[in-house]
């Protein structure tokens, strides 16, 4: 089993690594989207409040930046965070030496020593070496076998943080969900989805699949997709369009090289036309599909959303919050149309993962939550 972090009956003076996800959107060098720092927040202010000294190890990898500095200074305007742009070195020993009791020390970008992704034995230990005891927080990167999720855990005594322990009870909720239960799955890539898809057209009463993973169905089905983004291959779609609890978008928007823009039914899409969005039929289709659910779990916009086309995935994020369901949902632009609207606290849950919360979902379990468990304390 896992153990957490509030379950050590002290801390103070202990050297506590610290992994989060600070992977987040940075425009002209600030960040931009806070959400999954925040949410890393509560366990840094509970190991402060228990005096421990605390070691935060993170990753970022978007094309704005490949250094945690802004991270970083977003941080220092909630508590005082000391920096280290390397790891190993003379500086980095010294400030782990120098680190008091409630202090905080962050470490750069731990991508930018191969030995991360590459799950380095000897990269790993050394991380371990800078602590007593390891907090493994960033569940949204669980479903990497890097270093810091995997290998340091062999050499140090392991827990998971406040953040990882409401994303596994809140996403292990939809292993047994009252139903009627509704799985909503958007977004692209329909070979990475497809054992989600077959898993819970046997748990679900009902598995709508929408954005660019609907147009993989209209071909299968035989329908045209003009220049629509499709996946190479089949995937055992044909069969899975036998079971009756599969649904897709009864309408689509579709755009031209003109720019134009219309709706159009299933069978009705032109050679030269690319699907962009859901339609105003399908909404109502989602209306009817969440009307007297009891659960909702939602990953996956229903547009092309970084394009513009982004009000059928907001108008689906109010139809499940009037729904009155239990709501479990996840994905980046997913979380971004709920922020957009205002409704993050009308949700029962947000998870801060994507393809993590994908995998957890169909595996019940990830490499990263196996390196934490153990027998006993």
């Amino acid at each position: 089993m896992i153990y957490y972090i509030d379950e050590v009956p002290s801390l103070k003076g202990v050297r506590v690594l610290l992994r989060l996800d600070l992977n987040v959107p940075i425009v002209d060098g600030k960040v931009a989207d806070p959400y999954r720092m925040e949410r890393s927040l509560q366990t840094i202010d509970f190991l402060r409040a228990k005096e421990a000294k605390v070691i935060i190890i993170a990753h970022c990898e978007g094309k704005e930046s490949s250094s945690l500095l802004p991270m970083h200074d977003y941080l220092n305007g909630f508590l005082p965070v000391d920096f280290c742009g390397d790891f190993f070195t003379p500086e980095a020993i010294e400030k782990l030496l120098k680190l008091e009791d409630k202090g905080v020390l962050m470490f750069e970008n731990l991508r930018i020593n191969p030995g991360e992704k590459e799950n380095d034995p000897d990269f790993a230990k050394k991380l371990s070496q800078m602590a007593d005891i390891f907090v493994n927080d960033a569940f949204s990167v669980c479903h990497r076998k890097h270093a810091s999720i995997v290998g340091v855990p062999e050499f140090l005594p392991s827990y998971g943080g406040l953040l990882m322990r409401q994303e596994i009870e809140n996403l292990s909720k939809v292993f047994s969900p009252v139903h009627p239960f509704v799985f909503i799955l958007g977004g692209a890539k329909f070979e990475t989805k497809m054992p989600l898809i077959k898993k819970y057209l046997e748990k679900a009463d009902a598995v709508f699949v929408g954005g660019a993973l609907a147009t993989d169905i209209y071909k299968a089905k035989g329908f045209e997709v003009g220049k629509s983004l499709i996946s190479e291959g089949d995937f055992g779609i044909s069969e899975m369009l036998k079971n009756p609890k599969l649904i897709f978008p009864a309408d689509v928007t579709v755009t031209k090289d003109d720019g134009s823009v219309s709706f159009k039914k299933q069978n009705e899409i032109a050679p030269d036309e690319t699907v962009a969005d859901a339609g105003t039929e399908t909404i109502t289709q989602l209306k009817n599909i969440l009307d007297g659910s009891k659960t909702v779990v939602w990953n996956g916009p229903l547009g092309n959303y970084e394009n513009g086309f982004a009000d059928k995935t907001e108008q689906l994020a109010e139809l499940i919050v009037t729904s009155g369901a239990e709501s479990i949902v996840g994905g980046g632009d997913t979380l971004a149309s709920i922020k957009k609207l205002g409704l993050e606290e009308k949700f029962s849950f947000i998870s801060t993962g994507g393809g993590a919360m994908l995998d957890f979902l169909v595996n019940e379990t990830l490499p990263g939550l196996k390196a934490l468990e153990v027998e006993s304390l």
